[in-house]
């Protein structure tokens, strides 16, 4: 990695879209910090303090927004609306004909789906920033913190309404950042922002271990916590580089004078086909519960289940659920991203067929028996990544989110694969402009 950074810097045209990269990034982390107007920002700064890296229910959306949530800043939505609505978009895409036609039309569908994403992003932000300000208001996003209440002093209409116009403005222009970074930089603009949210939370949930550690003033935890995230780095970047290749052979053809196909290729099937959008689903879809219940003014039986099951992230029912639900959604996405019964129809109206199996509907059933039997392995791959951080807080008795948890190493080292091969794939096609000079 460090080789291709530093080849990539000695190339002229790939240094300047990586300095307009990391230029951006700084734009970026700026914007995390600035307040919004209406806040009471030592009063904030008091309750974080407080409340000693327990993010609670607002951990995942903290994480993705790279502080920002917690500190309500301009930042404070992050990407989530965006992330949000392109899983949606992509969901419909199955359901809706119009959508899957747009789809199938190539760059000019695909465009109209990316407005559409982002006419469905500023909704989203919308509401996700009024949620955020009823939440700030009421004292529900510290809880336990004497000065929670006094987080926005003048709770009037007009100052609700300016706070969620800021964090809406505050999520469109992290929108065009991701997509300046795709457009002029390097990698996809979203992941990197993405990326770089996740591991700006790094530092401080380390300390926070640190802080917490007995043994050897906390040392010992921190090297431990050190070590287990660098074996699950290890163990993800095995399983996502891990793949079945399915070869395909290309009859040849002469159309005219000049014969075509003849070649042999594969398709590539991950064993994680699926990435971490089950995680995502499955820590969104638990989310729900628990939030209802903690706005919920009712004293019945059902709130009080939920919130001794559903709450605590140590507990045996809340990790069955969560471990299964991850299962289930890596099936229900790899069934709606990947569609057997369409490449087998590509690859027999273009003449590729695959060894030993017959063209059409039998090609299809056999893409559909292997990409069901590998991903097993994915999702039990990802529920047990996903539950690694939960065993790790139990073992060291910690009430903070550890730092290495599934979703963050998941997304950081996808990213930083991806990135680099596109860094290395730009660098051989200026090698191989030289030779074919």
């Amino acid at each position: 990695m460090l080789t291709a950074f530093a080849r990539a810097f000695r190339t002229p045209d790939l240094r300047k879209k990586l300095l307009f990269t990391l230029g951006i990034i700084v734009v970026y982390r700026v914007g995390t910090h600035i307040p919004i107007p209406g806040v009471d920002y030592k009063s904030v700064q008091t309750c974080i303090d407080v409340s000693n890296g327990n993010q609670g229910l607002f951990g995942l959306v903290n994480m993705f927004s790279g502080g920002a949530l917690l500190q309500i800043t301009i930042f404070a939505l992050g990407i989530m609306p965006y992330i949000t609505a392109s899983i949606i978009l992509q969901l419909l895409t199955v359901v809706i004909p119009r959508l899957e036609a747009l789809k199938k039309e190539g760059q000019a569908g695909t465009a109209k789906i990316t407005q559409y994403t982002r006419y469905l992003t500023v909704a989203l932000a919308i509401l996700q920033g009024t949620g955020l300000v009823a939440t700030a208001r009421s004292g529900a996003l510290f809880s336990g913190c004497p000065t929670a209440n006094q987080i926005v002093p003048d709770q009037s209409i007009f100052t609700t309404i300016t706070m969620v116009v800021c964090m809406t403005a505050g999520t469109c222009v992290v929108m065009w950042l991701g997509e300046l970074i795709t457009d002029r930089g390097i990698g996809n603009g979203m992941s990197i922002l993405m990326f770089i949210s996740i591991a700006a939370t790094f530092p401080s949930a380390l300390w926070a271990i640190k802080k917490q550690g007995t043994l050897a003033g906390g040392w010992i935890e921190f090297g431990t916590v050190i070590l287990v995230g660098l074996v699950m780095v290890g163990l993800v970047v095995f399983v996502e580089q891990a793949q079945r290749r399915i070869p395909v052979q290309y009859a040849k053809r002469m159309i005219g004078r000049r014969s075509y196909g003849g070649t042999s290729t594969y398709i590539p099937l991950k064993v994680n086909q699926a990435g971490v959008i089950p995680v995502i689903f499955a820590s969104s879809l638990l989310y729900i519960p628990a939030l209802v219940a903690q706005f919920s003014g009712s004293t019945s039986g059902w709130k009080t289940w939920i919130e001794t099951n559903l709450t605590k992230g140590d507990h045996p029912i809340y990790l069955v659920s969560y471990f299964l639900l991850i299962v289930f959604f890596a099936f229900f996405y790899v069934a709606i991203s990947f569609n057997p019964e369409e490449v087998a129809d590509n690859m027999k109206k273009y003449g590729g067929f695959i060894p030993g199996i017959r063209a059409g509907r039998p090609t299809a059933e056999y893409l559909s028996y292997v990409l069901n039997r590998i991903t097993w392995p994915g999702s039990l791959y990802l529920g047990l990544i996903a539950l690694v951080p939960t065993m790790a807080l139990v073992g060291f008795n910690a009430s903070g989110n550890f730092p290495f948890g599934g979703t963050s190493i998941l997304i950081i080292v996808g990213v930083g694969l991806e990135t680099v091969k596109q860094i290395e794939s730009q660098l051989q096609q200026r090698n191989y402009e030289g030779f074919l000079r």
